[in-house]
């Protein structure tokens, strides 16, 4: 069924992740949740807000060509702390999670699905694409003595089904358009469905701004702002100099934020080719940002990545799609945190002008008394988990 024809066709020009299923990971059993331009996950502590972001980021890993060892790394504990707690393990002794999401575009609805086993040895052991109401890829796990997995994709030619082994430790379908020729319909459907799901998920930018690492000085020349933003003042430098536009909306951004009057955001150089960041005001010297508290260093981060993009932030965008056919979506875990009232409401209402225009996405995690204030945002998603997540 071609549920695409019912939907505006601008509406999903660009490829976009509008539902995450953690089906088993962590502390979620067959959770769904839609995703809006701005999605907030708000719940107790241990309701599995962080989890969301961590699976949505492990997808996003994945379909940029990690490992699962690489694509699971910054989840604390590795893929064991993936494995939902009670799980029990089967007859060998196996036990895994199952993650997946559906990204609507120009192809219609397409859905991935993976199956993960943790232990004894982490490998997939199972993926499905779907879309088009077909299945466009399979994979399965035959002989676990062997580090691959049995792939099988739609082909609607003389042979309606392609078989061949696929290595265990990736995701098949970012594999699929180096194996798929796309001489029949039915692989040119493959590719198309496999090209949609990875343009949407290849361009995430995972934020979560480190105050303590970002009074250093920095090298001028490390311009592409990280996730950390442990390098901003050389970022700040950049954006000063090439994105006028965009750093008047900064400064805007930090005066509705940062205590006092601020008229400028500059860099200062020192020595070695290094450079440290500087609030201008209208009175009086200049204030380092170093001298900043967590709250006014975080705000400013994130003001930074909503109001910027590929081109500043350190994400690897896919090369060969039009930039007009991505979307950009920053996941950041603790959106509000060391935030106060006012600047938690301002970054809010600039995140939901960003994600108005189309461009921007976020999906964060945010207090619950914060997410009172989201809910007055134009566009904002909101998802309460409860303690069991």
């Amino acid at each position: 069924m071609d549920t695409h024809r019912a939907r505006p066709a601008a509406v999903f020009e660009r490829p976009t992740v509008t539902e995450l299923r953690l089906s088993a990971f962590k502390s979620h059993r067959n959770a769904v949740f839609p995703l809006a331009p701005m999605t907030l996950f708000r719940g107790a502590s241990g309701s599995g807000k962080s989890s969301a972001l961590q699976a949505y980021e492990a997808l996003a890993r994945l379909a940029g060509g990690d490992t699962l060892d690489e694509a699971l790394a910054p989840v604390a504990g590795g893929a064991g702390a993936c494995v939902p707690q009670h799980a029990r393990p089967d007859a060998q002794g196996r036990r895994g999670f199952r993650i997946g999401c559906t990204v609507e575009g120009p192809v219609g609805p397409v859905k991935l699905d993976v199956a993960v086993q943790a232990e004894p040895e982490l490998r997939v052991v199972g993926e499905r694409l779907t879309g088009s109401g077909r299945t466009l890829l399979s994979t399965a796990l035959r002989d676990p003595e062997q580090p691959r997995v049995e792939a099988a994709w739609h082909t609607a030619g003389s042979v309606p089904v392609t078989r061949a082994p696929l290595p265990d430790d990736r995701l098949g379908t970012a594999l699929l358009p180096l194996r798929v020729a796309g001489k029949t319909a039915g692989q040119r459907m493959v590719l198309d469905a496999a090209e949609q799901v990875l343009i949407a998920l290849r361009s995430v930018f995972a934020c979560d701004p480190r105050p303590e690492l970002m009074r250093a000085p920095v090298a001028a020349r490390d311009g592409r702002l990280r996730g950390a933003c442990d390098n901003v003042a050389a970022v700040l430098g950049r954006t000063r100099s090439e994105c006028v536009t965009r750093h008047a909306a900064l400064v805007s951004a930090a005066e509705a934020g940062c205590r006092g009057q601020v008229e400028g955001l500059s860099v200062q150089g020192l020595e070695g080719g290094f450079v440290r960041a500087v609030l201008a005001r209208s009175a009086g010297a200049a204030t380092p940002l170093e001298r900043l508290g967590d709250g006014e260093l975080r705000y400013l981060a994130l003001s930074l990545v909503l109001l910027t993009g590929p081109g500043v932030l350190d994400v690897e965008p896919v090369a060969e799609v039009l930039p007009a056919r991505q979307v950009l979506t920053v996941l950041a875990d603790g959106l509000d945190r060391c935030l106060d009232p006012r600047q938690a409401r301002e970054l809010l209402e600039l995140a939901g002008r960003m994600c108005r225009r189309g461009h921007i996405r976020l999906v964060g995690t945010v207090r619950g008394e914060v997410g009172s204030v989201a809910e007055e945002v134009e566009g904002a998603a909101m998802v309460d988990l409860g303690c069991d997540g």
